[in-house]
């Protein structure tokens, strides 16, 4: 059914007159959304004067009372109630129940999730009527629409047009409206805020920001979507890569100043007409008779500022601070304010200025007080993004009482924008006026100097391993630590110079999102060398992180010159005893550890350790780690008398530090449950394997690769211990996981599918169990390279099944690859080369008998 069909049914049904009815009608065509009752009164289709209109609509809300009993309680915003319950009952998304009271029946309206930023009131956006309903009717027919400015033209009111369509149309879009800011954290990181915060979506952290993106779009809410892109400057990686899939339900709405190609369909968007910025102004001005008696001066005064709606905003703005000012000393004002805009323009080409806006800001800028300056010139320095400003945590009650004057300043002048409490924002125009201010004060250098300071102790609150909830609050700081470490750097001091770097890359790389944070530690490196040359301890500290990030990406061949210089130039330049150099030195020792050189790492692992104990005491979370990390290398040397010693004294230490809940403890718990199964102690592992299961799910929720790793570990006791049926599903639970987070490129994948197949030759499923151990093996060989430990392991795994299944000749080729790897990385007598050696005499006996 049409809308218009619909709209004639319910008239029917609600028994309105034909005169109601044609008012009913026209008021909630689609076109007609965003007109004003006086202007549908007048138009072709009514004629019928502005009081008649009124009046018939409150005959219609009174009949529409009848069924919505909603609407008889409501003093005002009955049409904005009206139309959402006609648009819910129209898509089919409602749900009836009957009033005990009345009888009638009573509609639910789903909530629709928006992040829609404040609007200025409807009546006061006036002479954009035809772009309204232009860029209504260009949404239905095409997927995306960009608001274009004239000749790249400011303060045209782009920003203003689209947050007033998505609030008149918000009931057209019943997936959501999200407002995404071109100029703030990274958009793809911003809609998975979105949905994780509206639909409760929460994307696999250990998969590439691409993908949780998809896994966004494919589990988002039903109805039609609409994305507004605010503020776009790079449409390829602002827009392009963060898109939707094809699908007509998703509507993207982009607002610019510059020309896209020509494909995407484009609304341009002028300055206002002469009537229209009339209009505008006496809405603005508290005192309208000024206007009424100078309406010559008025209009010249619109023309003065260019018809820009932000300009007429500050001097509306400006008008109401100076209730004695006349017209016409405002318009000379203006014209000295132009001319000497025009000088500097002259004397600096590359500088771009917006004239009405400039003139408007200058006159604003002399009515602020001198404090209040100071604090927009310092409000400029940060990004075009939402500004925290959580003035009631200032500790210092006269420094509160300033900000918020300033503030309250700002604000009355249309100088900063409140999005909500505690955040504000600047108009770009507004911030690249303020920052001229600041940079023609003799007091620049020592504004910016202090603004870094303050970001850096911001930047130090990111932890290296941040929570879901550190990770929400912090997001609103990262554009503008982004803006400190690109444009405002050269301000840090020595001391600080890789703070917002290292902590920018710590936060996306706690949440897996490795692309975006490979660049931060990369620029570390690379400023920290410009300035501070390539022997100062900043170096080592970024070429660590640098290397980790490799690391963990298993990145191997990277990460190992970067930590080896790291441990080099540390020792050069702090000599031997000293807490960077024992981290060097176990950064460097895990590397090994993880390529399976386990020779080479044993003996950095202990000079870490004994190290750290000499340097920081034995009660130390460093000392933990070392003790849990060796620990960890002896039992995968078959070494579990020099391990269980070291795993007790890790978890103990790790217990009594950072207390019983805290991930770190889940994995040592899981460790030293895997040592006690190692050495057949499985009553002794069960419980501890349950501990750390239940832990980690509590601390780090079901979705997470700690998850999937103690689910793993569980599975292999029961499969040793022969309980298959409490093993399988756990292990399918742990592959899907694992799948899930980290991709099905991953070592621990190719652990899962090992162990699976080990549990379905166990039970004579060979068929299922081969194919397993095929992928496995091809994927170790392909990830870890053809001479590492698991790789062994699994070759002797695929020779174990060919051999029981009577094909000797696939075999002995596999049994011997096998012998031979873990002969070279383990070594003669490691429990693993030993096993394999047992497993291929024991073939060759029964092969060649």
């Amino acid at each position: 059914m049409q809308w218009a069909d619909f709209l004639a049914n319910e008239a029917a049904t609600n028994s309105l007159s034909p005169e109601q009815t044609a008012a009913f009608v026209e008021r909630f065509k689609t076109e007609n959304l965003g007109k004003s009752e006086a202007k549908l009164a007048n138009e072709e289709q009514l004629r019928i004067g502005a009081a008649a209109f009124k009046k018939r609509m409150t005959e219609v809300y009174d009949k529409f009372a009848k069924s919505y009993p909603e609407l008889a309680t409501s003093k005002r915003g009955k049409l904005e109630k009206l139309r959402a319950y006609l648009t819910a009952k129209y898509n089919g998304g409602q749900d009836f129940g009957v009033s005990a009271q009345s009888n009638a029946v009573h509609l639910t309206i789903k909530e629709i999730h928006q992040n829609i930023p404040p609007a200025v009131p409807f009546e006061k956006f006036v002479g954009r009527e035809a772009e309204l309903q232009n860029l209504h009717s260009s949404l239905q027919t095409s997927r995306q629409v960009a608001i274009v400015a004239v000749a790249g033209m400011g303060g045209v009111g782009k920003t203003e047009l689209a947050t007033q369509y998505a609030k008149q149309h918000l009931q057209n879009y019943q997936g959501g409206v999200c407002w995404l800011s071109a100029q703030g954290i990274d958009v793809g990181i911003q809609i998975l805020r979105f949905a994780e915060l509206k639909f409760k979506l929460i994307a696999p952290e250990d998969w590439e920001l691409a993908d949780r993106l998809r896994y966004c779009w494919h589990n988002w809410q039903q109805g039609e979507v609409l994305l507004v892109f605010d503020d776009v400057t790079d449409y390829k990686t602002q827009v392009q890569r963060n898109l939707p899939p094809e699908s007509p339900r998703f509507k993207v709405l982009l607002t610019t100043r510059l020309g896209f190609d020509r494909t995407l369909p484009q609304l341009p968007l002028g300055v206002l007409k002469p009537l229209a910025a009339m209009k505008l102004l006496k809405l603005l001005v508290v005192d309208r008779e000024r206007l009424k008696s100078e309406p010559w001066v008025a209009r010249e005064i619109c023309k003065s500022l260019g018809y820009l709606p932000l300009a007429l905003e500050l001097v509306g703005r400006y008008l109401d601070t100076m209730p004695d000012l006349s017209l016409e000393t405002l318009l000379k004002r203006l014209e000295k304010k132009r001319l000497e805009h025009e000088a500097v323009a002259k004397a600096n080409p590359l500088m771009r200025y917006e004239y009405g806006v400039a003139e408007a800001f200058a006159l604003s800028w002399e009515q602020l007080d001198e404090n209040s300056q100071k604090k927009g010139c310092g409000l400029s320095l940060f990004a075009l993004a939402d500004i925290p400003l959580p003035v009631e945590a200032i500790e210092d009650d006269e420094q509160q009482e300033v900000w918020e004057k300033a503030i309250a300043d700002l604000l009355e002048l249309h100088l900063l924008q409140r999005q909500s409490k505690g955040i504000y924002k600047l108009h770009p125009l507004i911030r690249q006026f303020f920052q001229m201010k600041l940079d023609e004060s003799s007091e620049a250098d020592e504004v910016k100097t202090s603004f870094a300071a303050q970001a850096v102790g911001v930047a130090k609150r990111i932890p290296q391993q941040s929570n879901r909830e550190e990770i929400l609050n912090l997001t609103l700081y990262i554009p503008h630590l982004a803006e400190l470490a690109t444009d405002l750097f050269r301000y840090l001091s020595d001391e600080d110079l890789i703070t917002p770097f290292t902590r920018l890359g710590w936060f996306y790389k706690g949440q897996g999102l490795y692309q975006q944070a490979e660049p931060w530690l990369q620029q570390c490196v690379e400023v920290t060398k410009n300035r501070l040359g390539l022997e100062h301890p900043h170096i080592v500290t970024s070429l660590n992180n640098l290397a980790g990030l490799y690391k963990s990406t298993g990145h191997y061949r990277k990460a190992e010159p970067l930590y080896q210089q790291a441990l080099e130039l540390s020792k050069r330049l702090l000599g031997e005893e000293h807490p960077l150099v024992a981290a060097s030195l176990h950064n460097l020792a895990g590397l090994y550890k993880s390529t399976g050189r386990y020779r080479e790492a044993e003996p950095l692992y202990q000079q870490a350790l004994e190290l750290s104990k000499c340097l920081l005491g034995e009660e130390h979370p460093f000392v933990a780690v070392s003790l849990h990390n060796l620990a960890g290398l002896y039992k995968s040397t078959g070494r579990y008398r020099e391990a269980e010693p070291l795993y007790q004294q890790a978890l103990e230490l790790s217990k009594r530090l950072l207390g019983d809940e805290h991930p770190h403890v889940a994995t040592s718990l899981n460790n030293v449950a895997e040592l006690y199964k190692s050495t057949g102690r499985y009553r002794e592992a069960e419980p501890l394997y349950q501990q750390a299961l239940e832990l980690r799910k509590r601390l780090l929720g079901e979705e997470h690769p700690d998850v999937a790793t103690s689910l793993d570990s569980l599975a292999g006791l029961y499969s040793s211990t022969g309980r298959y049926g409490e093993a399988e599903p756990l292990y399918q639970q742990a592959l899907e996981l694992r799948k899930r987070l980290l991709g099905e490129e991953h070592p621990d994948v190719s652990t899962t599918l090992n162990n699976l197949a080990l549990l379905y030759f166990h039970t004579g499923c060979y068929s299922e169990a081969e194919v397993l151990l095929q992928q496995a093996l091809e994927l170790s060989k392909r990830l870890l390279g053809e001479e590492h430990p698991d790789v062994a392991n699994n070759f002797n795994n695929l020779a174990e099944l060919y051999f029981h299944t009577g094909r000797y000749s696939k075999a002995e080729p596999l049994y011997k690859q096998a012998l031979a790897i873990s002969e070279q990385t383990l070594g003669v007598g490691h429990l693993t080369t030993m096993t394999v050696r047992g497993n291929y005499a024991k073939f060759l006996k029964e092969a060649y008998r």
